[in-house]
């Protein structure tokens, strides 16, 4: 279908050729007539099928006429990925907004937008919030729908979804789905017409490499060169061959060692990005206020050619991993499969060298077939390649043919909604409560016989858990009433802050403990409710955490469990509540990383769960203890920016953090007036400021004229003191 043939504003036209678009594809182009008719779609198509364009087309369409749009996404990096992409249509009076932080926070702002994108969680706290703004929105876009599946973050989507259908029901709702085997099941449940299609924009080859030969499913065959690690042949040919590769293994650190191993041929491979290789190694480091081994070893590998991916790197490393690799100047990545997650980073040649992994309740598993699919889906550069090669790797031949009928030749699997588990229905009731969206049991039950688990299961399967739930927040003081259900204030409180019921009572029951000199015990707390996720114990954990719970077994506000059976799991809360102690504590992260065995991404992860955790620790000491409240907001600031209580008006400075602080209150400069008679020359020789953040510093200040030196009182800093 040609672009003139869309009868939308030909300014969209025009910014689609300038992207190189003329013509849709054409599963693009069987779905896009009822996509700008407004009617409600599901679109099932490969990985880097096009799914994306038509829902844009769909939000640029209807906000043109006066709409407003809602785009949901399941991570952060793809928040970011599809803010580029949507406010490249900004000149066109189009306002885009992002917002995936701070489940308590309604964000004005947000109403200023015409499409805000939003990661499911932000999404179901600004419905929790009654956010009036969202009345408004005509177009709803629900990308990588068919992670309903997914036991975490599935059941969010799923009521989101059912909320938009309930009470926002002449919205327009688009799901983008990679192809699953019911797919007209989840259509007919949001009452959507489907598009489902095997076409990709670049065809792909598929194969198994096993014996030192590729066996296609097409019955081709390639000879790998004889006594050559098949992986290191592939590579070498697919860059030799000017493409790029994707190799996906099962743990972190198979992708750091492999990306080292890769990196030695890749080098001599690439002579002519030795530059560019070496800007962006040198920009990686350069980036880091606290250098860490994992930073210093991504850098070497880079520097290589080979980068390796993970979730252990900071957002920032992996980004530059991906721009970089974007840009042709990184030949392969190393990656565990969160990579092909809906992140749109195509290559030449894909390699799957590992179809199982480690599962700590059943062992070795086998990886789903869609996971995989969507992993061979990243093969093919379009406009780029005239095709893609996924690879899998097998040891025999017995192996080779389990994942030719399974992974290659074989269908991926249904989708199930996982909203019946305990927890997940929980938070929901207490929401739809909270809301005034349910006002009787009778209530919940219609609201929930709507979902995708009524659709597909019975709904008096449901009823016993509902039951069950609401018997719970109405002992636990959340919710009141017999025929006409009503939110406590504290029920409020939980729903406004987004955790789990069940973590708002055991922080409530520590925090009537509480008293002072109880730090480590206030981490420990929200350390040991269920929406944490706990440290994995290694063997060689047992010791030393023992060691410590000695030596703060005093301060703990949770007991230590009397069952044998659940102690183990306490350790695990005790590990975790140390990484974060470790961090407010100013701990390297270089340490960290000896000591537990953990990335900057981690570290990070730990922290910010903490920090909301923590944030819901204050709102609910607000009404059981205001005598926490102070200790617990200062926690709270510390565990944000990862300091001693000393360094806490420091950072309140953009660019400021943990390192830049501590090297500033080493030179006796301690608070923000110190900072503003501290001139901006002696600022830019300290160790980790340098000159642009010696500006930024003197910028926020007010003090617009650095260079100026300033004559220092008596006590501040000068010259002399270094």
């Amino acid at each position: 279908m040609k672009l003139d043939d869309l009868g939308i504003d030909g300014r969209i036209i025009d910014k689609l050729r300038a992207d190189g678009i003329e013509e849709l594809y054409p599963p693009q182009a069987q779905a896009v007539t009822p996509a700008l008719a407004g009617r409600n779609l599901v679109l099932a198509i490969p990985t880097a099928s096009g799914k994306s364009l038509v829902a844009y087309l769909a939000i640029l369409h209807s906000v043109l006429k006066g709409g407003k749009a809602l785009y949901i996404v399941p991570l952060k990096a793809l928040a970011s990925e599809k803010y580029e992409d949507l406010a490249k249509f900004a000149d066109l009076g189009i306002k885009v907004g992002e917002s995936t932080g701070d489940y308590d926070d309604i964000d004005p702002k947000l109403s200023t937008y015409d499409v805000v994108i939003a990661t499911s969680e932000k999404v179901d706290s600004l419905l929790r919030h009654r956010t009036k703004w969202l009345k408004q929105i005509t177009v709803v876009v629900a990308d990588e729908v068919h992670l309903m599946n997914d036991p975490d973050r599935g059941p969010t989507l799923e009521v989101i979804l059912v909320k938009f259908r309930t009470f926002s029901p002449d919205s327009q709702l688009i799901a983008l789905s990679a192809t699953i085997r019911n797919c007209s099941e989840l259509a007919e449940w949001l009452e959507a017409e489907l598009v489902v299609s095997d076409w990709r924009p670049v065809p792909l080859r598929e194969g198994v490499c096993s014996d030192g030969q590729i066996f296609f499913t097409d019955n081709s065959r390639r000879d790998i060169p004889e006594g050559e690690n098949p992986i290191h042949s592939i590579v070498s040919s697919t860059i030799r061959a000017g493409g790029q590769c994707l190799v996906f293994v099962n743990t972190r650190r198979s992708t750091e060692s492999l990306a080292v191993e890769l990196g030695a041929k890749v080098k001599r491979l690439m002579p002519e990005k030795k530059d560019a290789l070496g800007r962006v190694s040198k920009r990686l480091v350069g980036e880091q206020e606290e250098a860490t081994m994992l930073g210093t070893k991504l850098a070497r590998c880079i520097k290589n050619g080979c980068a390796f991916h993970h979730a252990g790197l900071a957002s920032s490393q992996r980004k530059l991993v991906e721009s970089s690799f974007r840009n042709g100047d990184i030949g392969a990545i190393t990656a565990t499969p969160t990579l092909a997650a809906g992140i749109n980073l195509p290559a030449r040649t894909v390699i799957v060298r590992d179809v199982k992994r480690f599962d700590s309740n059943f062992g070795y598993t086998a990886v789903p077939v869609l996971e995989v699919k969507q992993m061979c889906g990243r093969a093919g550069r379009p406009r780029y390649d005239k095709y893609g090669e996924a690879i899998l790797i097998a040891r025999n031949e017995e192996e080779r043919m389990f994942m030719l009928d399974t992974y290659l030749l074989g269908e991926n699997e249904n989708l199930y909604s996982k909203l019946g588990t305990e927890p997940a229905i929980r938070s929901h009731v207490l929401g739809l409560v909270a809301t005034g969206d349910a006002r009787s049991y009778e209530d919940l039950l219609d609201f929930f016989g709507r979902t995708f688990l009524a659709h597909q299961t019975d709904i008096h399967h449901l009823e016993d858990n509902i039951e069950k739930v609401t018997k719970f927040l109405k002992e636990e003081g959340m919710v009141e009433g017999d025929d006409e259900l009503a939110v406590t204030s504290f029920g409020k409180r939980v729903s406004d802050v987004y955790i789990d019921p069940l973590s708002a009572t055991m922080i409530r029951d520590a925090l009537k403990n509480h008293r002072e000199t109880c730090e480590f015990g206030l981490i420990h707390a929200v350390c040991s409710v269920p929406d944490m996720k706990l440290m994995y114990l290694r063997r060689s954990d047992y010791e030393w955490i023992e060691e410590f719970l000695d030596e703060v077994r005093e301060n703990l506000l949770v007991e230590p469990p009397s069952d044998i059976g659940k102690y183990e799991l306490f350790l695990s809360e005790i590990k975790t509540a140390k990484v974060v102690f470790d961090w407010i504590s100013e701990t390297s992260e270089t340490s960290m990383e000896k000591t537990y065995g953990i990335g900057p991404g981690d570290i990070r992860n730990k922290v910010e769960l903490a920090e909301w955790l923590t944030h819901a620790a204050l709102r609910i000491a607000g009404l059981v203890n205001r005598d926490a409240v102070g200790d617990i907001e200062d926690i709270h600031r510390r565990i944000q920016y990862g300091v001693k209580a000393e360094l806490l008006e420091l950072v309140k400075l953009k660019g400021i953090g943990r390192v830049r602080a501590r090297a500033l209150f080493h030179r006796n400069i301690r608070t923000l007036e110190d900072l503003r008679n501290t001139s901006y020359d002696i600022l830019k020789q300290i160790p980790n400021v340098g000159e642009a953040v010696a500006r930024s510093i003197k910028s926020q200040l007010g003090q617009s004229e650095p260079g100026i030196p300033e004559e220092p009182e008596s006590g501040q800093s000068s010259l002399g003191d270094f």
